[in-house]
């Protein structure tokens, strides 16, 4: 979608995307490989090898597993994703331009064909004990279930979650762009909004609240979900709903000064360049203060007002998971390899 904008900023030449499509075939032998590898980690575990505990199905963990040579270690994952997420291509989910099936890989797959041995524990930790070299899970199908397990080597890859920086409302009225559950929810948002400006008696001051499309944060995340979001009613709602498309708005603030601080000047130019010529309004120095059901509370530069909206995204940035303040307290500040 982003050829005409030119927005696509997270699109490294050696990205692999998993599969864009699903065939019979590639169920049958995704599901076989599962199938052995389910079976593989019914094995007891080898007394006579160290047990390599990694955390996360992630970037990180994954790449571990790809490049780890499993027979000389009880491998276990925990995680309570049992699959890996393509997170670049999340903002295509949210408009349908890709679907989220082609971006998620079942970790068990992702060994099984390899050929290596594995458990995996669908289960989030959520406490060590480091003398004891142990770890604590929550069952993430029973919150209430804990169970424990040893490690002889611990790898923690568990990410980052959202950041709100404590803002009102964020929690409760906001979308956030993180997980696949994230991406399908703002595609329900955003066609319930449509259908609901649709209706011919609603007033011309609610239809354009309901069609104004607010994203906070001008990293890579927001501005690509902006872009996108710009290609699916140019390209899309133009022809399905024309008559609403003209008024849905989008709108990206930022706090700093201009969107993607970490990059290159010159990109920075050009997609402030492609938002004025795209229609994308960017409010830059602009400030959330909260967020309410309908409208949000900004500031910039210092002048406060209220913006109405039918969707919000979130995508401020992030932060350290819970797991990762506690694995610090718990953790030596200096760490040697006993």
């Amino acid at each position: 979608m982003f050829a005409k904008t030119g927005l696509r900023v997270l699109r490294a030449h050696n990205m692999r995307v998993f599969r864009t499509y699903a065939t019979p075939a590639m169920d049958k032998t995704l599901l076989d490989a599962s199938k052995t590898l389910h079976d593989a980690s019914k094995k007891p575990y080898d007394a006579n090898k160290k047990t390599l505990v990694l955390l996360g199905t992630g970037w990180g963990t994954t790449t571990i597993l790809k490049n780890l040579d499993t027979h000389n270690f009880n491998v276990v994952v925990v995680s309570p994703r049992n699959y890996f997420l393509f997170t670049p291509l999340l903002p295509s989910c949210t408009v349908g331009t890709t679907e989220s099936r082609s971006i998620m890989e079942p970790i068990r797959h992702i060994v099984g064909r390899r050929g290596k041995d594995m458990r995996f524990i669908e289960a989030e930790c959520t406490d060590i004990d480091v003398a004891a070299k142990q770890l604590t899970l929550t069952r993430t199908l029973d919150p209430t279930a804990h169970t424990h397990i040893k490690y002889d080597h611990l790898v923690v890859g568990v990410g980052g979650t959202y950041n709100t920086f404590g803002t009102p409302g964020v929690e409760q009225h906001a979308c956030f762009l993180k997980e696949i559950n994230d991406a399908s929810k703002i595609r329900r948002r955003l066609k319930d909004a449509i259908e609901k400006a649709s209706f011919g008696d609603v007033a011309p001051e609610e239809r354009d609240r309901l069609l104004h499309v607010v994203v906070v944060g001008g990293g890579p995340t927001g501005v690509e979900f902006a872009g996108e979001m710009h290609d699916l009613v140019t390209e899309d709602l133009a022809k399905w709903v024309p008559s609403l498309s003209r008024h849905i708005k989008i709108t990206l603030v930022e706090a700093l000064p201009n969107v993607l601080p970490s990059f290159d000047k010159r990109l920075v130019k050009y997609t402030e360049y492609m938002f004025a010529k795209n229609g994308i309004q960017l409010r830059t120095n602009t400030r959330v203060h909260s967020v309410g059901d309908r409208t949000l509370r900004v500031s910039t530069n210092g002048v406060e007002s209220d913006v109405p909206y039918g969707t919000i995204v979130w995508a401020a940035g992030i932060r350290a998971r819970q797991f990762a303040h506690t694995l610090r307290a718990k953790v030596p500040d200096v760490q040697t390899s006993a």
